[in-house]
């Protein structure tokens, strides 16, 4: 069941504040117990990484290899290898069509100009253990890196007693190099440093839990990050020509994935507030993870009964979700109003678990509100650039002076030094 409320100004910033509060701040006993470990890992190396892996884990890290993931692939069914290799099928040819190129061109001036575009040279993808079993992520976080040009991408997973065939598989199919069984603040410390048989690596990808993100934060600078995420949120904007039955199961597929997760919708029609509300009540019933999504939606979801779609637009785009499906009677046309949102699903025929899955682009997507600044994961986040500059003294000759007078308006004599000793 959820709460239909009409817009006016006031109702709906306080959804929106409820829903920002869940991006609360790591509490101060996780930031230290973190700050503690790598510390203790960037000055001890691998015997601290050791240390801690057998205090929470039980056993110390070490490396999984090829063939523990070709038996995993073996194990898995054939309908769950089919499906895995399709995904990554549609996400390899979507990250490839997206692949930036080196290019240059003559200046104004004369001279070349340019980019040159380089894979990371290495990469750290965290894959969480225990009940969090997730090879979809594996796909996601993985497949991008290997079409960036990726030298080496080391997956990283807890040492549980059954590591997760699908994982395994899907770590195969994605073409990942390494697999090491470390987990924890420990495995982002020995990342981050490098520690033993585990290498330093230039970005670190992939979801963990509270301890883990605060390492990734704490981590940050030293190598690069995905983002930190915060809760699942799905937005869904409606008109009267939507099915209740489907807006209602999409709001329940993000509901269930936790008691943070967010389910919003914004409707023009306060009649499908209502039969939504009817279907959720009716579809919950014979869900598994009812308990979750009866807590999430009495929390953090709601239905919003707004004046037009124009509104509609703008509140979205002040919640910015990370999942925003359009269901109107014409959704494209509303597409130019969205400034702001993780990944967006036109039409009833688009729901958020086929992005989840199948569709091509990344699932790694910015919530909290902060898809107003960050984009999705996907090639570019496994890229950089170089600029190239190529004058000759024919093309540097006629600019020279105004070289000269910028660098001395800053007192810069010796960069003006470098270039009259050329000319002289």
């Amino acid at each position: 069941m959820i709460r239909i409320i009409k817009a006016d100004g006031t109702a709906e910033r306080e959804q929106i504040a409820s829903m920002r509060s869940r991006a609360a701040e790591v509490g101060a006993d996780i930031e230290r117990a973190v700050g503690a470990v790598m510390q203790d890992v960037r000055e001890k190396g691998f015997s601290a990484v050791e240390k801690y892996s057998l205090q929470f884990d039980r056993k110390a890290p070490y490396e999984i290899g090829m063939e523990t993931l070709e038996e995993a692939y073996a194990r898995c069914t054939g309908g769950l290898i089919s499906a895995m290799e399709h995904a990554a099928a549609n996400i390899r040819d979507y990250n490839e069509a997206l692949l930036a190129t080196s290019r240059e061109w003559i200046s104004p001036d004369g001279g070349i100009v340019g980019r040159v575009v380089r894979g990371l040279t290495r990469v750290g993808l965290y894959v969480p253990g225990g009940t969090a079993a997730y090879p979809s992520s594996v796909l996601m976080n993985a497949i991008p890196a290997k079409v960036a040009g990726v030298k080496e991408l080391i997956m990283v997973t807890p040492p549980t007693e059954n590591l997760n065939d699908a994982v395994l598989a899907a770590a195969k199919i994605a073409g990942v190099d390494r697999v090491i069984a470390v987990g924890g603040a420990q495995a982002v410390a020995a990342l981050a440093y490098g520690a033993g048989f585990i290498p330093k690596v230039d970005k670190l990808v992939g979801p963990g839990n509270a301890y883990v993100a605060a390492a990734k934060r704490m981590a940050y600078g030293t190598l690069d990050i995905d983002m930190v995420a915060g809760p699942s949120e799905v937005l869904v904007i409606a008109d009267e020509s939507a099915d209740p039955k489907y807006v209602a199961a999409d709001l329940l597929s993000q509901a269930e994935h936790d008691r943070l997760a967010s389910s919003v919708l914004l409707t023009t029609s306060q009649g499908l507030a209502t039969r939504v509300d009817a279907e959720i009540i009716r579809q919950t019933s014979y869900l598994g993870r009812s308990e979750i999504i009866a807590a999430s939606l009495r929390d953090f979801g709601c239905a919003i009964v707004c004046r037009d779609l124009k509104q509609a637009a703008e509140l979205a785009n002040v919640v910015a979700p990370e999942h925003l499906e359009i269901v109107t009677e014409d959704p494209r046309s509303l597409l130019p109003d969205i400034q702001n949102a993780g990944a967006v699903f036109l039409g009833a025929w688009s729901p958020e678990p086929l992005g989840d899955y199948l569709a091509g682009p990344d699932h790694v997507l910015p919530t909290s509100g902060t898809a107003r600044f960050f984009s999705p994961l996907s090639v570019d986040s496994f890229l950089k650039t170089m600029s190239v500059v190529e004058f000759s003294r024919e093309t540097l000759a006629p600019i020279r002076e105004e070289i000269v007078t910028m660098a001395e308006a800053e007192h810069l004599t010796a960069h003006a030094n470098s270039i009259r000793v050329r000319f002289e």
